[in-house]
């Protein structure tokens, strides 16, 4: 068995990309590290050029002049015994194998090659990574499969089946403010799996949270101790695949994993602490909470802002998500009855601002009470940009600043930033604009933004039920 750990394999000094090309998909490896860029040498690997990316093209790997760590392949599987021998050559410490039609087909003579490439691996002390995956993205190391991902590092890490579910998450979640320390995409596991990825993200020092996209599992056993250990660490939020009868049948053409029944998938989050997401949405959304809020183990919740209906629609989303909409506490009836307040005896929780009659120092008056007092462990603030003032002067500074009083106090506050498309056909353009730049901002100061009440709720409520179960 290799002795490299993933540590030593997610720190390359170099890589060489077997099968590149100007073109295709050799090239779609080559130019993200280019662009990120990669912190050590970069070898294109392939007989048929003589440069491909500016850079000097190889043969094979064995006739690169100085060491190589890793290896991404992209060339066909029934090329890949001889990429192997090749690899031993020049101590390669790992193979990344994009390279797909193994096991994931059902063929035997595929089950077969992949077993071999497996066992040809191990005796030359090469560790794989795949088959039939996307591979790793690491911005701290300038190491992406895909171009235009974020170069900054934050304290994400993901693990994935699935290269394009990593292209879907770490796409959404950039665009909401979060960075990620690792991404990795395994596809067919046959060396390293699902529980050598969660064992070491659990203990490495630049992963605050882990995601995890998972169709199927290699050791069932030794997946539940290691989720376990994990979940005591830090919080670990799962999207299962393959989850009824169909998606099974997918599960086994995709990456050839044995998916298991629901029950036993939702006993196992039960009994480790870990979250359960339905889809790709709720483990964004988890990650956005995460990421930005400070922890909380309470769920009286604080709603502020929007109006009427909207406000009695916010206050049951709240509640129906497991979070408490408690009363308004009267101490800060007193007091604002005391402060000369018109609406004293008028605001309650939610608290609706249309009352205020448009006086924006008694809303964030009020707002400020409510953020300050014991009785709520959380805030929820959900706002728009008003139709009727697109054409007027609009100040998303002056906008943007009423908010920073619910951060003041340090409780875990989500802002629901609801888009507005009512009006002129004429005003709808700018409104948009407006609407785009507005969320940039709240984004850009590192709060926790959400589309609708009800999944800043749903993810509120599970982080809260994370902490809970620390307790």
């Amino acid at each position: 068995m290799s002795l490299y750990s993933l540590e030593e394999v997610l720190h390359p000094r170099s890589i060489a990309i077997v099968g590149a090309s100007d073109v295709g998909r050799g090239g779609g490896f080559l130019r993200p590290l280019q662009e990120m860029p990669f912190k050590g040498k970069l070898y294109p690997v392939n007989p048929k050029y003589e440069k491909i990316g500016g850079l000097k093209a190889y043969p094979k790997v064995s006739a690169i002049p100085g060491p190589v760590d890793y290896v991404i392949s992209s060339i066909p599987s029934q090329f890949i015994l001889d990429l192997i021998e090749d690899c031993a050559q020049k101590n390669v410490r790992a193979i990344h194998l994009f390279t797909a039609r193994f096991s994931e087909t059902g063929r035997k003579d595929a089950t077969e090659l992949e077993y071999e490439v497996l066992k040809r691996a191990r005796a030359a002390d090469i560790r794989i990574i795949g088959p039939n995956c996307m591979g790793v993205y690491y911005p701290k190391m300038g190491i992406a499969f895909n171009t235009g991902w974020p170069k900054e590092t934050g304290g994400v890490g993901f693990i994935s089946q699935s290269g394009q579910v990593v292209g879907e998450v770490v796409n959404f979640a950039a665009r909401r403010g979060v960075r990620f320390s690792k991404a990795i995409s395994y596809g067919n596991a046959v060396d390293l799996n699902e529980c050598d990825y969660l064992e070491y993200l659990a203990q490495d020092t630049e992963t605050t949270m882990i995601l995890m996209y998972i169709e199927g599992v290699r050791d069932g056993v030794r997946f539940f101790e290691s989720l376990k250990r994990a979940t005591a660490l830090k919080p670990v939020v799962i999207v299962k695949g393959g989850r009824g009868s169909a998606g099974t049948r997918a599960t086994a053409s995709h990456t050839a994993s044995m998916a298991g029944s629901q029950q036993v998938w939702q006993a196992l989050f039960k009994q480790t602490g870990a979250i359960s997401c339905d889809n790709l949405e709720d483990l964004v959304d988890l990650a956005v909470a995460f990421y930005f809020l400070p922890s909380c183990s309470g769920r009286n919740l604080a709603v502020v802002g929007g109006s009427g209906g909207s406000s009695v629609l916010a206050a049951d989303q709240c509640e129906e998500a497991g979070l408490n909409v408690i009363p308004f506490p009267r101490d800060i009836r007193d007091r604002l009855r005391k402060e000369g307040s018109s609406i004293w005896d008028w605001i309650g929780n939610p608290a609706d601002f249309s009352i205020s009659m448009g006086e924006r120092e008694a809303a964030i008056q009020i707002g400020r009470m409510m953020v300050e007092h014991p009785a709520f462990d959380a805030i929820m603030a959900f706002t728009s940009i008003p139709w009727n003032k697109v054409g007027e002067k609009f100040s998303m500074d002056e906008h943007v600043e009423q908010f920073f009083t619910y951060l003041e106090d340090g409780k875990p506050t989500v802002f629901v930033f609801q888009e507005m498309v009512k009006g002129r056909t004429r005003e709808l353009k700018q409104l948009l604009k407006l609407t785009a730049d507005m969320k940039q901002k709240l984004i850009d100061n590192r709060f926790a933004v959400y589309p609708t009440i009800s999944r800043a709720a749903r993810a509120l409520s599970k982080m809260i039920g994370y902490y809970e179960s620390r307790v």
